[in-house]
């Protein structure tokens, strides 16, 4: 069962299940080839939380696992790869809403209420979310897809790529709670090639 945070803002309500700390592992298999699969096991950390702000902050972090040590190692690993943005629920902005920069919102803050925020849900009785996702290698990505239940699809709408960064052409992701657990999934168009399964894991809340 999850108990809300009294300070969650309305908005948040569809992605609230996601709020906290989550650790697990994940796999990778990714075929660069007609003869060549990358596969290795990671560990996966995700961060999921809210400032008072209509949005989730979030962060991932992910380490190689030495399979020479096995897989319940923590000491002897290796950092893999981090990103971090915001998720929140898609729709115009407002006058009560905050920016550009640092100006302040006029007015009532909008979608103050949960009855309100139900005048969000689209034709398919989710919610349309967007979510920013910045990577260090110099990769940016903007996601839309929907929030229903206790699942997210998301693919990217737009992908910006620094002139130093690796090829990544477009993502989608999968999130699902089962048996309280947070299994993803992720597939990528990279390195030249056509969107193919990449990468998924299963992680348990640890806060």
């Amino acid at each position: 069962m999850i108990e809300l945070d009294s300070g969650l803002p309305s908005e948040l309500v569809p992605l609230s299940w996601l709020i906290g700390v989550w650790e697990g592992t994940g796999v990778v298999g990714y075929d660069v080839g007609d003869d060549e699969t990358r596969n290795y096991e990671f560990g996966h950390r995700v961060s999921f939380s809210h400032d008072g702000l209509p949005h989730l902050n979030y962060t991932s972090y992910t380490w190689l696992i030495d399979p020479a040590v096995g897989s319940d190692s923590a000491t002897e690993s290796m950092p893999l790869a981090t990103e971090t943005g915001y998720w929140r629920l898609s729709r115009p902005a407002t006058d009560g809403d905050p920016g550009p920069g640092l100006l302040p919102g006029v007015g009532a803050r909008p979608f103050a209420t949960t009855d309100s925020v139900e005048t969000l849900r689209n034709a398919a009785g989710g919610f349309d979310i967007e979510v920013s996702l910045v990577h260090p290698g110099g990769v940016s990505e903007l996601y839309v897809g929907q929030v229903k239940g206790a699942r997210i699809d998301l693919s990217t709408d737009a992908v910006l790529r620094s002139a130093n960064s690796k090829n990544h052409a477009a993502s989608t992701r999968l999130y699902g709670l089962v048996e309280n657990h947070l299994l993803w999934a992720w597939d990528i168009a990279a390195l030249g090639l056509e969107l193919r399964t990449h990468a998924s894991g299963r992680l348990a809340r640890v806060e």
